[in-house]
């Protein structure tokens, strides 16, 4: 199996060459499509002069997480695709881990989890009860009982990503993307991952008021979208 990997960045010039690296190096078949989001920081003229081998795409104005896999998506090849995140929070060694379920044909999307008992760095509490909050009300409207609603590691069969209408421009894509899958029927699992998380000195993005606005989006699509009767499968044609 092909596997897309879409790399969303914004100002991440000092990172993003190390994770286009890590991916390279990772021992699959597979395609690397990078959105520079309105980089004002040279990240965008890196990726021009550094990125062989790469899929680049460029927002001309900052639009957000959500817009930029937007843009990719049209333009994966593969039979898989994971996001990951432009800096070195996530590690692409576990890509294999990470699809082993749906390679395995047990599930059709995959949520890398920061909770299930993986390394990870000790950092911002704060951050780790926000996100319990959010994956907490999102399970109770989607009726899933995942651990990390947020995480940045999520892999999908191409065919269930296509199929979803992604309306959220910025990171509002996280609940969005986890109720309409909900509602599809797909099969999800959750994998331990490790996370090197960063904080604000080291140019973390996002922040408490995107924690708010997760709690919007989580209610706005559970709550006051059509519902499509939901099969064992996410195999019916109807798309969201």
């Amino acid at each position: 199996m092909k596997l897309s990997v879409i790399i969303p960045v914004y100002n991440e010039v000092h990172t993003i060459l190390k994770i286009i690296h890590q991916v390279r190096e990772v021992p699959l078949d597979k395609e690397i499509l990078v959105v520079d989001d309105g980089s004002t920081d040279g990240t965008r003229d890196l990726l021009r002069e550094s990125g062989e081998g790469i899929k680049l795409f460029c927002h001309q104005t900052n639009q957000g997480k959500g817009a930029a896999i937007r843009t990719a998506i049209p333009h994966v090849t593969g039979d898989l695709v994971v996001i990951q995140d432009a800096d070195l929070e996530y590690d692409p060694s576990e890509y294999s881990k990470l699809i082993g379920p749906i390679v395995n044909g047990k599930a059709d999307v995959v949520y890398g989890s920061r909770f299930l008992g993986g390394p990870h760095r000790v950092l911002l509490s704060w951050h780790s009860i926000g996100n319990k909050i959010v994956s907490t009300l999102s399970n109770m409207l989607t009726n899933l009982n995942l651990t990390d609603m947020e995480t940045g590691y999520k892999v999908f069969l191409a065919e269930v990503l296509k199929r979803i209408k992604i309306e959220s421009n910025r990171f509002g894509f996280e609940p969005e993307i986890t109720a309409k899958i909900s509602q599809m029927g797909c099969r999800i699992y959750e994998i331990p991952i490790s996370y090197w998380g960063r904080d604000y000195t080291e140019g973390k993005k996002i922040s408490w008021k995107d924690g708010i606005a997760a709690l919007y989006w989580i209610l706005k699509y559970n709550l006051f979208r059509r519902r499509p009767r939901k099969s064992n499968t996410y195999t019916s044609k109807t798309s969201l």
